[in-house]
């Protein structure tokens, strides 16, 4: 049974943030939403599309590497079927990145043909880089232009203020934070950005996230965590049953001979954001 949850994060600089982005939404062309392919659902902000006016609109499946592939195959097609252009890419080897200039000025081609029958040939694209907190957006703007241009961290918010990047002699980039939305109203969503970190660990009962974090795993890849951790599942059993298992098999104890289940909910989590456990999504299309 899955432990109830109630997690809220929306950190002040996220409302300049929002009133930035509603602020530079009309110097820009097109909006490139990057989000985490793990959860391809929770991952997008939903304000997005009313902050962004309907931009045409360019989704960088981010994260290939760490996602279950056949499901990242119908949720690339799901978007493009939504009218949105998909790249999958993997930030850490940089595969699918090389394709971003390309898939703008395909995005965009409509929009620069009517610029060369004005003779504005050459005129200046401006992308908009939109996403939640810690989904690698600063990762991906970085590999597209093939320099540190933008600061990167594990933890989510560290992109505070708007960049402008040049990308190429056709091509401007504008930065912007990692905006979430201020409230969530379903948990299941919160709970998958805790998964990934999305939410800050410092503000999150561990354990709990842990145990549910172990019920998810039970009901989607059951093998990986009976490997991994060495469990022998049997139904009825609870995510801080399924916890506590894995933190016994791993010598995981305390004075007293207490287990230490936050030890455990903190392996368990970083195991799986380091893609120990495999390629998984949490979310089916």
């Amino acid at each position: 049974m899955r432990e109830e949850m109630n997690i809220q994060w929306f950190p002040g600089h996220m409302t300049k943030a929002r009133r930035m982005i509603a602020e530079n939404i009309k110097l820009i062309d097109a909006v490139c939403e990057v989000i985490d392919a793990r959860i391809p659902h929770s991952s997008r902000n939903p304000d997005l599309d009313d902050m962004t006016k309907g931009k045409p609109r360019l989704i960088i499946l981010n994260r290939i590497d760490q996602a279950d592939p056949d499901t990242s195959k119908q949720w690339a097609k799901r978007f493009r079927a939504d009218g949105a252009a998909v790249l999958e890419t993997d930030c850490k080897s940089g595969k699918g990145v090389g394709g971003f200039s390309a898939a703008v000025r395909t995005l965009l081609s409509d929009k620069i043909q009517r610029y060369r029958a004005k003779g504005q040939i050459g005129r200046v694209m401006r992308v908009m880089v939109v996403g939640i907190p810690n989904v690698g957006k600063s990762s991906f703007i970085n590999r597209v232009t093939k320099r540190k241009a933008a600061d990167t961290s594990d933890r989510p918010g560290v992109t505070r203020g708007k960049q402008w990047i040049k990308l190429d002699s056709g091509l401007e980039l504008l930065d912007t934070p990692g905006v979430l939305w201020p409230r969530f109203e379903d948990q299941t969503v919160a709970e998958n950005l805790a998964f990934t970190g999305a939410i800050r660990d410092q503000i999150m009962d561990l354990e709990t996230l842990g145990a549910n974090f172990m019920l998810r795993m039970n009901e989607f890849y059951p093998e990986r965590i009976k490997e991994r951790y060495k469990l022998d599942i049997t139904e009825g059993l609870s995510g801080f049953d399924l916890l506590e298992t894995a933190a016994k098999r791993r010598g995981f104890l305390i004075s007293g001979g207490e287990v230490d289940l936050t030890r455990m909910a903190v392996i368990l989590l970083d195991e799986f954001r380091g893609g120990k456990l495999g390629r998984i999504t949490l979310e089916e299309s």
